[in-house]
């Protein structure tokens, strides 16, 4: 089966015809041969060992017996007819019973015929019994022939697909099919260095292997062969996309450090930079001297100063003559980063604007007449950034704040600002594991800050059963007591927003009846709120006015209280572990030591217990977020969704983390020899990419 043959569409394979590949479409996304192919069984079960009927008990999952029929009846009236019949080995007696499709299996079945059953066995009246087992004749060929002695495949159908007989039997039968009629075409997308030297089955063998395995050590080298191809071609793409923009993209020279960065620098500075902020920097500055577009990406923990870095490095491009950005996903987190900047660089040193959808007017007309001569140097705000009235006489640095809430699409429109694209840095304080880093931003450059600045105190966490409410009140009363403030936070969940809402307004009452005027003052704030509200709400806590805020997630992002010492998480079970860590992240801002306390209720599902027992254990955002990789898997983090790694079919990032890491670097090497992969050894490989994507020639792209 070449690769032409198999863009067949399904409808031509025997057995499938119009409805049934109509549902096959729209069930599975199964719309041609190789969709079927790469349809994979999510288990085997194990049809090698065969049952005396002696052994049979109903403790057993499924068994396998070869058994001779003696009888068969059709018993019982209307709604309790059923059809039962004795089978016999030397060993002892089962009884077989159907309740449905009487008729013709009753017409199938030849007493006196040797059997090959299989199913899920039962006892009734102390007898061994199965219901509706699976039934062939038993000849020794044709069970192997049927791949009935072997590791027999389950595939994953629904209840649409078994209307149209296309449950798991049915599905095996096609995909049998399909192998014997073009299973011998199958052609092979890995050169032969490749296959030699990482010891792989063929393409050809593992597909037939994967569905219908000789033994499990031929499964598992299937197995081992899909995953390298698809994280080998998955590497490949995102590699040669860097490398394309290497060549592609032009970037500015940024080729002094000049007055405004070393003003900064010597009197401005509010810390001591951490060796991870300078080695970031560093990287920094090597990328923006090479004359190439910068795309780095920036990670680190709430509070570890990545915001510093950004700004430090636009003043690298404002000394070059250039203007800078930082776009935000929200005009909350947007106008976080604008009085951040501002109090940190003063009135007197540049000029910082805020530009979100609702900035007025006029003065909307006078930033986009600032930004067009060139005397606005720093612009923070939303998308609003990317809209065609904005245009910039010199873009020379683009800082993106939470990535994987941009589109690729919006990134791209930021690039066009400039006639060289602009450098950019992504910034994400969701850590990332390095493998889906690889995989999610495996065209960007990755650097880490790993360190907090100096004098900031780990944060302690420690978790409250809804029984310890009382002892939870009483601490909240001493750190109060020694001046410090409280966040209260409350999950808000769509689905269910009038239960949170009951949630948020009981827990409000409680905190005012333990918490009374006039010796506490409370701030509410939550999304019916109007944005005014919220915004006097807000600014009532950070005067210090009050010292409990209570709220929906809304502050996840957004505020900077140095004095709020507490965060409190009610129903913490239901936020995930990100999150959790995200809201952590909202104190600890000061000197003073600060706590996060987990509210839950008193009885915890598994995975529960572990997302919080995760988050008293460690402060690590790495750590959190490989454990939540490992609970969610990668479909759910947020941000893989839009970028089309979730097409792993066998791959996992979780289990498969060595072999990724493997090819990645196989992969430079081969790059690094061979760009164009133009080598006649490569031949295979350039073929196979431009097959993946959608024809695209190599060439073409370069």
């Amino acid at each position: 089966m070449n690769g032409h043959t198999l863009q067949t569409p399904i409808e031509y394979l025997k057995g499938v015809g119009a409805a049934r590949a109509e549902v096959l479409k729209k069930e599975l996304g199964i719309h041609f041969f190789d969709d079927l192919l790469r349809h994979y069984p999510f288990r085997h079960i194990d049809r090698t060992r065969f049952y005396k009927i002696r052994e049979v008990n109903d403790e057993l999952p499924y068994v396998q017996v070869i058994a001779r029929l003696i009888n068969k009846e059709i018993l019982g009236e209307k709604h309790t007819k059923r059809l039962v019949a004795n089978v016999r080995d030397d060993t002892g007696l089962m009884e077989l019973v159907w309740f449905q499709g009487i008729k013709w299996i009753e017409k199938t079945l030849v007493p006196g015929k040797a059997y090959v059953l299989f199913g899920k066995p039962g006892s009734f009246n102390g007898r061994a019994q199965m219901s509706h087992p699976e039934m062939d004749l038993y000849t020794p060929e044709a069970a192997k022939r049927k791949g009935n002695l072997t590791l027999q495949p389950v595939y994953s159908s629904t209840e649409k697909l078994k209307q149209f007989q296309l449950d798991s039997k049915g599905l095996q039968k096609l995909v049998a099919a399909l192998l014997e009629q073009y299973g011998n075409s199958i052609t092979e997308n890995l050169p032969l260095y490749i296959l030699n030297r990482f010891k792989l089955m063929s393409r050809a063998e593992a597909y037939r292997q994967i569905h219908f395995p000789d033994d499990a050590i031929k499964l598992a080298e299937a197995q081992h062969r899909l995953k390298f191809e698809e994280l080998f071609f998955l590497q490949l793409k995102l590699l040669r996309t860097k490398l394309l923009r290497v060549q592609k993209f032009k970037g500015n020279v940024f080729d002094k450090i000049g007055h405004y960065f070393n003003e900064f620098y010597e009197y401005k500075l509010p810390f001591e930079l951490t060796g991870a902020q300078k080695r970031v920097l560093k990287e920094i500055r090597q990328d923006t001297q090479r004359g190439v577009q910068m795309n780095r990406l920036l990670q680190g923990d709430v509070g570890s100063g990545k915001t510093i870095v950004a700004l430090m490095s636009m003043l690298i491009a404002i000394d070059n003559g250039f203007q800078t950005c930082i776009m935000a996903p929200t005009e909350i987190l947007a106008s976080q980063h604008y009085q951040t900047i501002k109090g940190v660089i003063g009135d007197d040193f540049l000029e910082v604007a805020l530009l979100t959808g609702s900035t007025p007017q006029r003065q909307r007309r006078l930033i986009h007449e600032k930004l067009e001569n060139g005397e606005l140097k720093i612009l923070i705000g939303t998308h609003a950034l990317i809209e065609d009235k904005v245009q910039y006489q010199n873009l020379g640095m683009v800082v993106i704040d939470e990535q994987h809430r941009f589109g690729v699409e919006q990134r791209a429109k930021l690039w066009r600002k400039n006639t060289i694209p602009p450098h950019v840095l992504v910034m994400t304080a969701t850590p990332i594991p390095r493998t889906l880093a690889m995989t999610l931003y495996g065209d960007l450059d990755v650097s880490v800050i790993d360190e907090l600045p100096a004098g900031r105190k780990p944060i302690e966490t420690l978790h409250f059963y809804e029984s310890q409410r009382l002892r939870m009140f009483g601490f909240m009363k001493q750190e109060i007591a020694k001046g410090r403030q409280i966040y209260v936070v409350y999950p808000l969940i769509k689905e269910s927003e009038k239960l949170d809402l009951k949630n948020l307004e009981d827990g409000i009452e409680i905190m005012r009846r333990e918490f009374p005027l006039p010796q506490y003052h409370i701030s509410i704030v939550h999304g019916k709120l109007k944005a005014a509200e919220k915004e006097a709400e807000m600014q009532r806590f950070v005067k210090g006015d009050t010292q409990i805020m209570v709220a929906t997630t809304v502050i996840e992002v957004g505020v900077n209280v140095p004095n709020a010492s507490v965060m409190i998480i009610e129903n913490a079970e239901r936020f995930g572990l990100s999150q959790l860590h995200q809201l952590r992240g909202r104190v600890g801002r000061g000197a003073e030591q600060s706590y996060c306390l987990l509210m839950s209720k008193d009885k915890l599902s598994p995975d529960g217990r572990v997302r919080l027992n995760t988050m008293v254990k460690t402060n690590n955002g790495f750590e959190i977020s490989e454990t939540d990789l490992k609970l969610r898997g990668p479909g759910n983090i947020e941000g893989t969704q839009q970028s089309g790694i979730m097409d792993l079919k066998v791959a996992d990032l979780v289990t498969d983390q060595e072999l990724l890491t493997q090819i990645r670097n196989f992969v430079e090497v081969v790059f690094s020899k061979d760009p164009q992969l133009a080598a006649p050894e490569n031949e295979l490989l350039r073929v196979a990419f431009q097959s993946k994507t959608n024809g695209l020639s190599w060439d073409k792209i370069s």
